[in-house]
């Protein structure tokens, strides 16, 4: 009696073991879809829904937004002439080949996952066969929204939207400073050399006047706001340039173009300049308004407005 017992208990323990590994096996094979990673997301583009990849590993960047994927930690195998010479992004671009919207075989044989462009690219029809493809107008939205915007693309929203926070608050901070040790009603002027041509800017094409203007609250000359806010630039002649120039310049110079405007008493009689406000920079590391070229402005005017 007692063995047909054990018996029993034996061969009831090994049903329920099996069951109980039946209903594991069945959880695994009927899991819920939030348990599962999707291969694709919807992006919701200027042109309407896009399915882009959800963990994207081979981007091609056409135009401006180079920088910001690379913040986001994705990578990219093709990439535009400007942002392959910015010197903050040598390192991560060093195997990136140079393409543009004309080089269709070339951008093939990349085998992208997915294409990035401005609203003006060319041949999207073309490259929405090859890969995935989503254009931005340029100055559409703020330039943080637009860094959203790519973050929701590349889903990585939340890694985005911590980053603009805490950039915002940095360089809100650094503004207060400056003010505080420049003056309230201290101006500061972005100017740049471009191809023999001289260039003022407003509030929101780079060059660090988004974090000058926009979050640091700082002052623009009154001829620069009258001509170059709404359009974004201005150019100006070397003789206007003075009338353009506040108590400060900061001048993105580009070393492959004509400097010789700055040996010239036009140019150095500018009371900015004469003072010692005048700060240069890299005109190649200044093109941009991504994560990475914002945190190097910032550092820039930290380091010259405040000595840190």
């Amino acid at each position: 009696m007692r063995k047909a017992w054990l018996s029993l208990l034996l061969l009831f323990t090994l049903l329920l073991s099996a069951c109980g590994n039946a209903a594991d096996d069945n959880k695994k094979n009927n899991a819920s879809p939030e348990e599962k990673k999707p291969e694709t997301i919807t992006y919701q583009s200027e042109n309407g829904e896009v399915e882009v990849p959800a963990d994207p590993k081979r981007v091609v960047v056409l135009s401006t937004f180079a920088g910001h994927v690379l913040a986001l930690d994705v990578p990219i195998v093709g990439v535009d002439s400007w942002s392959k010479m910015n010197p903050l992004f040598e390192e991560k671009l060093k195997d990136a080949e140079v393409v543009t919207d004309e080089d269709i075989e070339k951008i093939m044989a990349l085998k992208p996952d997915l294409i990035i462009g401005l609203s003006n690219t060319k041949n999207v029809d073309k490259l929405s066969k090859i890969a995935p493809t989503v254009t931005f107008t340029y100055g559409k939205v703020d330039y943080l929204t637009q860094f959203l915007e790519i973050g929701k693309l590349l889903n990585k929203e939340k890694e985005a939207k911590a980053w603009i926070d805490d950039f915002k608050q940095r360089a809100q901070q650094a503004g207060e400073e400056i003010r505080a040790k420049i003056g309230e009603n201290a101006t500061v002027t972005v100017a740049e050399n471009f191809d023999k041509q001289l260039y003022v800017f407003g509030n929101n094409w780079a060059r660090g006047t988004e974090i000058l203007y926009q979050e640091m609250k700082l002052k623009m000359p009154k001829a620069v706001e009258e001509q170059a806010l709404k359009p974004g630039y201005y150019a100006v002649s070397l003789e206007a340039l003075p009338q353009f120039v506040g108590d400060y310049l900061i001048l993105s110079k580009n070393g492959d173009n004509d400097t010789s405007f700055m040996e010239t008493n036009t140019f150095k009689n500018i009371p900015a300049v004469k003072n010692g406000h005048m700060f240069v920079a890299d005109a190649k590391a200044f093109y941009f308004n991504d994560p990475i070229t914002l945190d190097y402005q910032l550092d820039f005017f930290k380091k010259h407005f405040l000595g840190q």
